[in-house]
């Protein structure tokens, strides 16, 4: 292992934040992670990059987990559970699913980041999200130093939220994640979003997998910035969940609201919609900026530090609670 003092971290982060960090290793074993973790209480994780924004350099050890592989665990005619190292690219690894005709996760593709942070947040898209194939996950409890598995019941997801975000933050790194898809009859979702349109434009009735996952990269790429070539970490608010009382409030002074019911008291209203309604979408503020195709983006044009862009969120957050009366959280983690 080489441990790099004052590293900077613009490159393992999304948003292209530069900050940097008093000391980083890339870990590619179980037991190179271990190690480290005997010799350092103050340890900063990092994975992909893609669901944090840097405001300050990070005066820990950075580990970046960067485990590779994905295999095959258990199969029959009909399943299979494949397991991924939490090192292993997301988009990758679906298209690698893909290829072998394993069906679940293909409205996932193109969200960048690996495997491992999937669980934390329990990313989702286009009606899909980690907890509807997720079998299982290892992970390293940082006190003990035991690798120990978590069921799907057990990470306890709910909309972006998992155990590891909540009573359990901190405490575990996960190693590996395994899922459990399907080999034939696959259950395509089509409904939610976009897709059948975009399946509609290229007279496709009956999709494949693949076929599915092409219209959501396509839907993606038509709405949202490459990171590589514009920092962001996609969608940066969580579609907020409003009590009905609080929906018809708002509703009352904006009848154009949308929303999608959620329980019989509760319904979640796109922030997205909330964002462009308050005249962010586009906007820009030095380097940093809103989206012009998708106002739950924020963009770094080039320079902007994570505090200008803090800055702008809490802009927005403020103005959305003061026009519409609902509250939006960040669905990033600021560091």
């Amino acid at each position: 292992m080489n441990i790099i003092q004052n590293q900077s971290l613009k490159n393992y982060n999304t948003f292209g934040i530069e900050a940097k960090a008093i000391a980083f290793v890339s870990v590619t074993s179980v037991e190179e992670l271990k190690d480290i973790l005997s010799q350092n209480n103050e340890i900063f994780i990092l994975g992909g990059g893609s669901n944090m924004l840097l405001t300050q350099d990070i005066q820990k050890l950075v580990v970046h987990i960067n485990l590779k592989g994905r295999e095959i665990v258990e199969e029959n005619n009909d399943f299979t559970i494949v397991k991924a190292q939490a090192g292993e690219n997301w988009h990758e690894f679906v298209l690698w699913c893909i290829d072998q005709n394993f069906g679940g996760i293909e409205n996932l593709s193109l969200i960048p980041g690996n495997v491992g942070t999937t669980p934390i947040q329990n990313i989702g898209a286009y009606g899909v999200e980690i907890k509807d194939t997720m079998f299982s996950c290892e992970a390293l409890n940082k006190k003990t130093l035991a690798i120990e598995t978590f069921t799907n019941a057990q990470c306890k997801f709910e909309y972006r939220e998992s155990v590891f975000k909540n009573e359990l933050k901190d405490q575990y790194i996960i190693t590996s994640v395994s899922f459990k898809l399907s080999k034939r009859n696959h259950n395509v979702s089509t409904t939610y979003g976009a897709i059948e349109t975009e399946l509609q434009k290229q007279n496709i009735q009956n999709p494949t997998l693949k076929e599915v996952s092409n219209a959501v990269i396509a839907i993606r790429q038509s709405k949202l910035p490459d990171p590589k070539e514009l920092g962001n970490s996609g969608s940066f608010f969580k579609n907020p969940i409003v009590s009905n009382e609080i929906y018809e409030k708002a509703k009352a002074l904006h009848p154009e609201m949308p929303h999608y019911v959620v329980s019989e008291t509760h319904v979640k209203v796109p922030a997205g919609w909330l964002i462009e309604q308050a005249g962010f979408k586009g906007k820009r503020f030095g380097d940093a900026g809103v989206h012009k195709n998708q106002a739950l983006v924020l963009v770094n044009y080039g320079t902007a530090s994570g505090a200008e862009i803090v800055a702008l969120s809490k802009n927005i957050q403020e103005t959305i609670a003061t026009q519409f009366g609902i509250e939006i959280e960040a669905e990033v983690n600021i560091i």
